[in-house]
């Protein structure tokens, strides 16, 4: 079965190449999203090295001038997705018109690992990559720290979780009153019942409409937008992030920009500690508005192992957290613990499981020295994948696949890391 799978996730990276830059799946998403890019190389490099590059690159072309990378890049305005670049108006003085908001920077964690899978294949590359990475990186910790250094969200959609639990009480606080009508697109591919409520709809278009209003000022937003919320995964991934940049500054011999980042990761534990939750035994989101945090335990929290927190007053904690977590979940990772009410196995991210977080976690579990936990995630990202194919999520539950078909993430998930055919590069 494993090489029938092997091919059929290739066939599925090169069936969603649009040309240099991949779709997350036909039909649903038609763009080119931030973190669905970055997972895509990595994916494409286990078979096509340059066309990995290729990933990072173009995504990178859509950069604005202040540094960020936009989680939509509308190369071409397609009407089978809602809200598209006239919605959004942003983009600015950028090569394309884009969304107004980021997502986190899985994508500067990929260029490590392409570039350490050829460093001399890949020197050049990095090099002419290296400004626009940096420059991402500093935005985010300019224009979206918050409370302790932990990194703020201005958008459900920034998070790329858009509608977790960990934004309820923030996004409730968020008024929809003047949004016009529209028409969703998403339900038109989707069963509406794995996709967001028309309520939190509401709100992301509201929201929107705030930024438009701001001229995307993204410094603006944060300060004084009517949602912020420090988000657990992005700054984790950030984190990640950090390491991963400062280990190809120093290779590229950029000294400075490594003790830059060095300086970052020096605070990353008040960060770390601006998000945890002492009654949860978890890292959860807080508002920035409010001071209030969030109050449920998501599969963000154990993405702390994959920023490298090495705390020894809340490791064995946030174990413990995970371990009950697991227990509760016949497949593992769910989204949110199904131990609370508010779990919904097959809608988005109130408890379906995502085999890109999978790998993510249990990459920081590895490296930790959780084995056995990594190999139960690895284990059941194989085992939902051979059941339900390549879909966007599955349900914990039964291990039945929803949302979009033919997914590049989890296609490229599968090669790198979750086919026995293919270790982790």
């Amino acid at each position: 079965m494993t090489p029938d799978l092997d091919e059929r996730a290739a066939a599925i990276l090169r069936a969603n190449d649009r040309g240099g830059y991949t779709v997350p799946t036909a039909g649903l998403y038609p763009y080119q999203w931030n973190w669905d890019s970055g997972l895509a190389a990595l994916g494409f490099a286990q078979f096509d090295l340059d066309r990995a590059w290729r990933e990072l690159e173009t995504l990178a072309e859509a950069a604005w001038p202040n540094g960020m990378w936009p989680h939509i890049v509308f190369r071409a305005d397609d009407p089978d997705y809602f809200p598209g670049p006239s919605v959004w108006d942003a983009g600015g003085e950028a090569a394309f018109p884009s969304s107004g908001v980021s997502q986190p920077p899985v994508a500067i964690s990929m260029a490590r690992l392409l570039y350490e899978r050829d460093p001399e294949f890949g020197r050049p590359r990095l090099a002419a990559l290296m400004p626009k990475l940096l420059a991402w990186r500093d935005w985010f910790r300019r224009d979206r720290a918050g409370h302790g250094g932990a990194i703020l969200i201005t958008h459900p959609w920034e998070s790329g979780r858009d509608n977790a639990p960990d934004w309820d009480a923030a996004l409730a606080n968020v008024s929809a009153e003047g949004v016009g009508p529209y028409t969703r697109r998403d339900t038109a591919h989707v069963d509406p019942a794995m996709r967001p409520t028309r309520a939190e709809y509401d709100r992301y278009i509201a929201l929107v409409s705030w930024g438009r209003a701001a001229g995307w000022d993204t410094g603006r937003i944060a300060r004084e937008g009517p949602f912020a919320v420090a988000d657990p995964a992005t700054t984790f991934i950030l984190m990640r992030a950090d390491r991963d940049l400062m280990a190809l500054a120093e290779a590229l011999g950029e000294a400075e920009a490594a003790r830059r980042i060095a300086a970052d990761l020096d605070r990353a534990g008040d960060a770390a500690a601006a998000l945890w939750s002492d009654a949860l035994g978890a890292y959860v989101a807080r508002d920035e508005r409010t001071g209030r945090q969030a109050d449920c335990i998501s599969s963000a929290a154990f993405l702390a192992w994959y920023g490298g927190m090495r705390d020894p007053n809340r490791e064995g904690r946030l174990m413990t957290t995970l371990r009950a977590v697991l227990q509760a979940a016949p497949r593992a990772l769910p989204s949110l613990d199904p131990r609370d009410p508010r779990f919904d196995a097959r809608r988005y991210w109130r408890g379906p499981v995502w085999a890109f977080i999978n790998w993510m976690v249990a990459r920081g579990l590895a490296e930790a020295g959780h084995h056995a936990e990594a190999a139960r995630l690895r284990a059941d990202t194989r085992a939902l994948i051979e059941g339900a194919g390549f879909c966007e999520y599955f349900d914990p539950t039964d291990g039945s696949g929803a949302g979009g078909r033919e997914f590049s993430w989890t296609a490229a998930v599968w090669l790198a890391w979750a086919s026995p055919a293919h270790e982790e590069g």
